[in-house]
């Protein structure tokens, strides 16, 4: 039953991204979860965000289901939580303009608030393997991609899920430590890591989803 749910999901996703309309929203609560990285480099540490995107969407049995919305610059896949619906977002611009990817078309298209979209990051000041969901709050640490979203929705409400990607010791390597790939020995770490996350995100939904209209 699950799986032609899902089926029919994907199907109405994909029409109405053709006619640019989408259809009536389900009698359940709606998220979006955007996993924040750089198109064309997804093994980096900064783009750990569409590693646990592509967990997720495994574990809800989307991972074939993307459907590339050239409006919003971005691939969406569709997929059910008990009663809920929940958007995946897996943008196509630079890290840098990924806020632009959700206020322009998809928070608009899925008729959603801040406090509706998931952000799933990289995070400097945690070390590998440490993982910490915020609930809303300032970029002041200074990640461009949370900042862009702030901007471009006009709202800092956004849950967001910080992976621990360590900080180097030095801070000239800074640059070259987010852009580059995760070493032999952290790519041991990052299977569990990603089903932890997508456990976290997962639980934090439903728990949302069973309780009052949107907010904390």
């Amino acid at each position: 039953r699950r799986g032609r749910a899902t089926l029919g999901l994907r199907r109405a996703m994909r029409r109405s991204l053709s006619l640019g309309v989408l259809e009536p929203r389900p009698p359940g609560k709606r998220w979006l979860v955007a996993g924040l990285g750089n198109p064309g480099l997804p093994r980096t540490r900064h783009s750990v965000g569409l590693a646990v995107l592509g967990q997720l969407a495994q574990r809800l049995g989307v991972a074939d289901g993307w459907a590339r919305d050239r409006h919003c610059a971005a691939d969406l896949a569709l997929a059910s939580l008990g009663d809920a619906q929940l958007v995946l977002l897996r943008p196509r611009r630079l890290m840098n303009l990924n806020g632009i990817t959700l206020e322009r078309r998809a928070a608009e298209l899925f008729g959603l608030t801040a406090e509706e979209v998931y952000l799933v990051h990289d995070e400097l000041d945690k070390p590998l393997g440490k993982l910490a969901l915020k609930l809303g709050g300032s970029s002041r640490r200074g990640h461009n991609g949370v900042r862009s979203c702030i901007a471009c929705l006009n709202s800092s409400a956004m849950p967001r899920l910080r992976v621990g990607i360590g900080r180097p010791s030095h801070p000239d390597m800074v640059q070259a430590h987010v852009l580059g790939c995760f070493s032999a020995a952290e790519q041991e770490l990052l299977p569990p890591l990603l089903e932890r996350a997508a456990d976290l995100l997962l639980d934090h939904i439903r728990e949302r989803s069973q309780g009052p209209p949107p907010g904390f």
